[in-house]
């Protein structure tokens, strides 16, 4: 099968760069960066201190900087709140114009693993030929259940264990301190995770979002963003079992293969 090529637009770049990008970056965000090497890409956020998500970045290892691959409106913010904790690091930090392009299903020649899930595909930072446009990319991530947190539904008041990054390679538990680092951690090793993002399916368009889904009478989530047939919502874990609606219509949750599976 022929692999397909989008340029994300939704998608921007910022590097980090200078003596101490590696250090700086590390301490502040959920991933390992200190052995990123030049080549690897690896995906991780920046929370705020009480451990909610505020960017989910990629980290593109460079030879002397790191970049990160950012929702494109959020850019300027992620650099501004870099640009805080930088004090007197050594480091320097500015947008880079280059693309972001996806292929799927595969990995195709010039591109990247996506450090998430293999089904997702490859990434690269370079011009590429286009054989699909970037809502076809996001037909395929719906399809496979991975949530985009940028896109649905936004940040608001969501913990990165709530967008499944412990499943997606998205938080190094190993690596030691970073921002928001303590609740995070509580929730995974206490197990106090409540909600998760989860796939819906239904018949017809998507409910808009912020629309209640109910078990019984009782609030079970709410649809975050979708297309025809299917959503992410934001799910209760102890009321995912019985009947589902959405505005009268049943729904399903389907546990994708990959989250099933951890």
């Amino acid at each position: 099968m022929t692999d397909h090529i989008a340029r994300l637009h939704s998608r921007a770049l910022i590097r980090v760069e200078g003596p101490d990008a590696r250090p700086f970056l590390h301490n502040l965000l959920t991933q390992d960066v200190e052995t990123l090497n030049p080549g690897q890409v690896r995906f991780g956020a920046l929370l705020s201190p009480p451990g909610r998500l505020l960017f989910d970045v990629f980290l593109w290892g460079e030879d002397n900087a790191v970049v990160l691959d950012v929702a494109a409106a959020s850019r300027d913010a992620l650099m501004a709140r870099l640009s805080m904790y930088r004090l007197r690091a050594q480091v320097h930090i500015t947008a880079d114009q280059r693309p972001v392009f996806a292929s799927w299903p595969g990995v195709a020649e010039g591109f990247v693993a996506d450090p998430r899930l293999a089904a997702l595909g490859g990434r690269a930072l370079a011009e590429h030929a286009p054989t699909a446009d970037e809502e076809a990319w996001d037909a395929h991530r719906l399809a496979i259940g991975v949530p985009d947190p940028t896109r649905d539904g936004g940040h608001d008041a969501r913990y990165p264990i709530e967008a499944n990054f412990d499943l997606l390679n998205g938080i190094d538990f190993r690596k030691g301190c970073f921002v928001g680092q303590e609740t995070t951690s509580r929730m995974k090793r206490r197990g106090e995770i409540k909600k998760r993002m989860l796939p819906l399916t239904f018949d017809g368009p998507p409910p808009p979002e912020g629309t209640e889904v109910l078990n019984g009478e009782l609030r079970a989530g709410e649809v975050l963003t979708g297309r025809d047939g299917g959503a992410i919502a934001l799910m209760r874990l102890d009321r995912l079992e019985g009947t589902l609606t959405v505005e009268g219509r049943g729904v399903v949750v389907r546990i994708p293969g990959w989250m099933s599976n951890q």
